[in-house]
């Protein structure tokens, strides 16, 4: 079991007060670094550091991945890109803490179990529960694969159906193939899934940062 502390503490940097993780080291691997800016007499954005005047940086938008607390001062391009992540902080978060029902496989194994599949509150974790139990560390997550069927007969939209994870346990450098497919409720694991597809995006953007 993850033994991650989620203490937190309110912190003031040169661009507003933040809620950050009590120990660096356990950000949530969706978070971005605060760029640095140095003060002048433009106004510069929150998100991207670079400096604008005050009609090109006028608005003020949340920005939940530098974990500020009230909404701040963003150019035009990166209010847009905020706004469309709110989305995924104000639903899709809530969607994946919440869990899904899933068929799971290790490796090349033979056998699988039903498990309830959910995000840990601190956003580090997929923790995995059936008969037995263990977690995946969302950073040593080295790619994600969406498995999707026809919705209809007909051959409609297709949907979210499963998952292909390739992992390295903790502890381990020897990658681990873990598949996912939806158990009974389809519905509920179609949309966890959609939601995980958004998650890994925010993930790997992270990442390239």
């Amino acid at each position: 079991m993850s033994t991650v502390p989620d203490g937190k503490k309110l912190v003031r940097s040169p661009s507003g007060l933040r809620m950050v993780p009590e120990n660096g080291a356990f950000n949530s691997p969706f978070s971005l670094d605060e760029p640095q800016w140095v003060p002048d007499k433009e106004h510069h954005c929150r998100r991207c550091g670079r400096c604008f005047c005050d009609k090109c940086c006028s608005k003020k938008v949340a920005l939940p991945r530098m974990c500020f607390v009230d909404p701040v001062r963003q150019c035009g391009e990166c209010s847009l890109v905020s706004q469309k992540e709110m989305e995924f902080y104000d639903k899709q978060l809530k969607v994946l803490m919440g869990g899904g029902s899933f068929i799971v496989t290790l490796g090349t194994s033979k056998t699988s179990e039903t498990m309830m599949c959910r995000l840990s509150n601190n956003h580090r974790y997929l923790f995995f529960d059936g008969e037995s139990h263990f977690e995946v560390e969302l950073s040593r997550i080295s790619s994600m694969q969406v498995l999707t069927e026809e919705s209809t007969p007909e051959g409609g939209n297709s949907r979210a159906s499963g998952m292909l994870l390739h992992y390295k346990p903790t502890g381990s450098q020897d990658p681990q193939q873990l598949r996912m497919e939806a158990a009974d409720d389809k519905k509920t694991a179609s949309s966890w899934l959609a939601a995980m597809h958004k998650a890994a995006k925010l993930l790997y953007e992270a990442r390239d940062r």
